[in-house]
């Protein structure tokens, strides 16, 4: 395999937990990654005031780290909700939250917003949800295009009424909003989630490299690190490379214990960043 061609990155949404969210990003860089990724910080605000802007945008710099993935507004992923920007009501949250979330990316080089979808809710149909979807995707693309960025769609695995399951479903959508005039929306291969929903991780992965902007990985089953499950995380990763892919792989899982321990996989010298397609 040679992902040693890959640049690996922490998601400090998921990672490090053990420090409060603003020390995250100087335990990354301790640890020796150079390059993190977030979930949106504050899942009850999509438009956080000012000094929580400020006070986490100081982290990443005074850290030393790059900001390379955020996630736009998506509500509470540890509780009910996967996403909003599918949901009628909870709409104009996202589309508040846009000029918010780009703004910090043009603070700290931000190159990729995952926009998560939304659950199925009632009394709205499908095809009415979609249709929102869509535009919102849109509408979120138009604004990362502002600083040179790509939104991401990604399909999410778990009990939840998510409605987008597998690689297909995922690329659909994709497909469809680039058909619109936006082609900086890209496909994020959850490795983890396409494996808990029973997907043909193989198949995804040779079908859709070439409409893949990001990469996220977890063990399976229990999505811990690697090593813990039955993942062929090797393979999917060295496919992903033959393929031509050389963007990032986010670290997504939950550590089995700390999370420098959980780093044991993945040698020091690998979590610096290198240029795409350097030697190792």
């Amino acid at each position: 395999m040679h992902d040693h061609e890959l640049n690996y990155l922490a998601n400090c949404s998921m990672l490090f937990t053990e420090y409060p969210v603003l020390e995250r990003p100087n335990a990354a860089r301790a640890a020796g990654f150079e390059a993190v990724e977030f979930w949106w910080p504050w899942p009850d605000q999509p438009v956080p005031g000012d000094a929580l802007v400020d006070a986490f945008v100081r982290a990443i710099r005074d850290a030393g780290v790059r900001l390379v993935g955020l996630n736009f507004f998506a509500g509470d992923l540890a509780g009910p909700d996967c996403g909003v920007l599918s949901i009628p009501e909870r709409s104009p949250e996202f589309r508040a939250n846009l000029d918010i979330a780009v703004g910090i990316g043009a603070q700290l080089e931000v190159s990729a917003f995952n926009a998560l979808y939304g659950n199925r809710v009632d009394g709205v149909s499908a095809a009415r949800q979609d249709e929102l979807a869509r535009e919102n995707l849109g509408l979120a693309a138009d604004a990362a295009a502002r600083i040179g960025a790509t939104v991401l769609v990604e399909p999410v695995s778990g009990p939840k009424p998510y409605p987008l399951r597998t690689a297909d479903q995922a690329v659909a959508v994709v497909e469809a909003v680039r058909g619109t005039g936006h082609p900086n929306v890209w496909f994020l291969c959850d490795l983890f989630h396409l494996a808990n929903n029973g997907d043909d991780v193989g198949r995804a992965v040779a079908t859709y490299v070439g409409v893949t902007g990001h990469v996220q990985i977890a063990d399976w089953p229990g999505r811990n690190e690697p090593g813990t499950g039955d993942l062929d995380l090797g393979r999917y990763l060295g496919a992903l490379v033959d393929g031509g892919y050389r963007g990032w792989v986010g670290l997504e899982y939950k550590p089995t214990t700390t999370t420098e321990a959980s780093l044991g996989w993945l040698p020091r010298e690998r979590r610096a960043t290198r240029p795409a397609g350097a030697p190792a």
